[in-house]
């Protein structure tokens, strides 16, 4: 049982000579024209007669041309949205869908149909009053001011909202809106289309989460094209300050890149990283040439920053990645891993109680070496920024690197030594000194030790910090280490080569 209704009955089986015969043909055509809707439903609908919805035909017939109705008129939306008052415009003619009721096999030597009045798709707009302003006359005159005329004419002005605003059938129905209502829809339309506008900008011109802006894609374009990398596999991390992608070396003024290297993108918006100035506009390095007015300029300075301290790192033996080329805010490094496959955080790793307690042993040394030698606070020291590779810890991401004369300076270690000192007491190392003896440690300092209360060991820390700045106002230059006050000069910074 059909459920659309009753089952039509069969036809009865005729013979070679009855389909043949010419009788049956014009018996054929009369019941043809007695029952046109069925053969052009669309005719039918438009001229406004009754038609049989008892065929599943008919049915799919009306909701197809249904369907192409408000696809044409919605394409018609996006048409003049996109010619807007252009002299020369450009016709969505051949997406639209061809109809039969168009009564025209070749439509090369015609008018296109929707430069034409009689659109059959145009949907009836609300009548409103006529140019003169009012009909009627006598008692019966209304005005344009009418409260039921007006709305209708808001209503009939909602066809020329942006295409993606969705009015739905408001258009064809007898809609009538009150000025308040249109122009509330109204403003929100066109604050939406400058929304939609500065994000589009905005992800023009910033390197945002697993992506590049153009600029960037076009530095490394070029250095692919010059053969420095062979080509660029994909992205391995992402973090607050960078993008990481892996990439295949190969040649630089004749001399071989790495053959697995890693290209650190730093981002160019400071929306995730704000207080990124905090740590370079009080580095002397960098004081001079530090604008807050560019944050470009702020991203070049970071990637400098980094490879300045790379280099001081690498000269003192501190396992850590090797600069290979720096472009503007793209820094090229040497990759910690093989195959492929980076080498894990120390986060990630499942060692066991032996290689953790080597593992805090080296981290020791290197935060010791960090401060005494390369003149260096990590300032972002944790299990994160920590890779172990081959038996050995490798420290990566030191953009944000400072020296001890930095007025922020020792409260940065301070926090190192706190993340370092919290991890590997979770992961069962006994021999892991506490986050005060791991400062002294690391510093050389004598402060006094109070395990409850570390707002007076952070008070310390604030004194030696405004001693210093005091003592570099007074005299000009920085001091390292800070360990060593007597009145005697202070020492001369690392070279940063």
């Amino acid at each position: 049982i059909s459920p659309w209704g009753g089952c039509p009955p069969a036809m009865p089986s005729c013979s070679l000579s009855d389909v043949m015969s010419e009788e049956l043909a014009r018996q054929l055509e009369e019941e043809n024209k007695a029952f046109p809707s069925l053969t052009n439903p669309e005719v039918s609908l438009l001229s406004g007669e009754e038609t049989d919805t008892n065929s599943d035909l008919m049915l799919a017939r009306l909701l197809q041309m249904q369907y192409d109705r408000e696809c044409d008129t919605q394409l018609r939306r996006e048409e003049r949205k996109y010619n807007g008052e252009s002299k020369v415009s450009i016709s969505f003619e051949n997406y639209r869908t061809a109809h039969p009721y168009d009564g025209s096999e070749s439509s090369e030597d015609e008018v296109d149909w929707q430069d034409t009045r009689d659109d059959p798709y145009k949907p009836d707009k609300p009548q409103v009053t006529p140019r003169k302003g009012f009909t009627g006359k006598g008692k019966n005159i209304t005005t344009k001011h009418d409260e039921v005329l007006c709305g209708r004419k808001n209503t009939a002005r909602m066809d020329n909202f942006a295409p993606e605003v969705l009015v739905g059938d408001g258009l064809g129905m007898d809609l009538k809106l009150s000025n308040q209502v249109f122009n509330s829809l109204k403003q929100h339309c066109h604050s939406e289309q400058r929304r939609s506008a500065r994000l589009h900008d905005k992800k023009e011109h910033s390197t945002a989460e697993q992506a590049v802006d153009p600029r960037t894609r076009l530095l490394m374009y070029k250095m692919v094209s010059a053969g420095t990398l062979e080509r660029i596999n994909g992205c391995i991390s992402t973090g607050k300050e960078s993008v990481v992608f892996h990439a295949n070396g190969g040649m630089l003024e004749e001399q071989p890149v790495p053959e697995e290297v890693v290209l650190k993108v730093f981002k160019t918006t400071l929306n995730e990283f704000k207080n990124r100035d905090r740590y370079i506009k009080d580095d002397y390095r960098f004081k001079d040439r530090f604008s807050k007015l560019n944050p470009r300029k702020i991203i070049r300075l970071w990637a400098e920053k980094e490879m300045h301290n790379l280099a001081r790192m690498k000269k003192a033996g501190i396992p850590c990645p090797e600069v290979a080329l720096l472009r503007k805010h793209i820094l090229v490094l040497s990759f910690i891993g093989k195959d492929h496959v980076p080498a894990p955080k120390l986060k990630d790793t499942m060692l066991g109680a032996a290689d953790m307690k080597t593992a805090y042993y080296q981290v020791l040394q290197m935060m010791q070496q960090l401060y005494q030698e390369c003149n260096l606070v990590h300032a972002d020291l944790s299990e994160y920024n920590m890779l172990w590779h081959q038996g050995q810890v490798w420290l990566i991401d030191v953009s944000q690197s400072v020296e001890p004369s930095h007025p922020h300076g020792l409260q940065f270690l301070f926090r190192d030594c706190t993340n370092v000192s919290t991890f590997f007491q979770k992961r069962g190392v006994a021999e892991a000194m506490s986050v005060y003896e791991l400062f002294n440690c690391v510093t050389g300092l004598d402060l006094t030790i109070n395990e409850e209360d570390e707002a007076e060991f952070l008070a310390q820390i604030e004194a030696l910090e405004k001693r210093n700045e005091d003592h570099v106002q007074k005299r000009g230059k920085k001091t390292f280490p800070l360990s060593s006050w007597d009145g005697s000069p202070p020492l001369k910074h690392a070279a940063d080569d």
